[in-house]
């Protein structure tokens, strides 16, 4: 599980355009550490592992194993529920609504 998360991690951050020095700086981290999880060297701790998250603008979210498959499938969705129309006549996503009022919050 842990390789997992390290690998998501190392994803975001590479999607991110931040090295792992950046991401280490901003997590409050050093450098080797962020470089150990993701080689899979470290067994991080939970508190590790949420600062890095922190700091690429990630939520932690644990989710019950039974619900993984239908919260997968609703987020490859784009926060559609079942039977919703799509196109440009469709009613707002929960993605669509929760975008919107992030970023209605910041502006000035």
């Amino acid at each position: 599980m842990i390789n997992s998360i390290a690998a998501e991690l190392e994803a975001v951050r590479k999607a991110s355009g931040l090295t792992q020095e950046q991401l280490a700086t901003q997590a409050g981290l050093n450098r080797m550490t962020v470089q150990r999880l993701e080689s899979g060297a470290l067994d991080p701790r939970l508190s590790t592992v949420l600062e890095m998250a922190r700091a690429m603008g990630m939520e932690f979210l644990l989710v019950p194993q039974s619900l993984r498959h239908e919260i997968h499938g609703f987020v490859q969705s784009g926060g559609r529920a079942l039977a919703q129309p799509v196109g440009a006549d469709a009613p707002a996503s929960v993605v669509d609504i929760l975008t919107a009022q992030n970023s209605n919050q910041h502006r000035p």
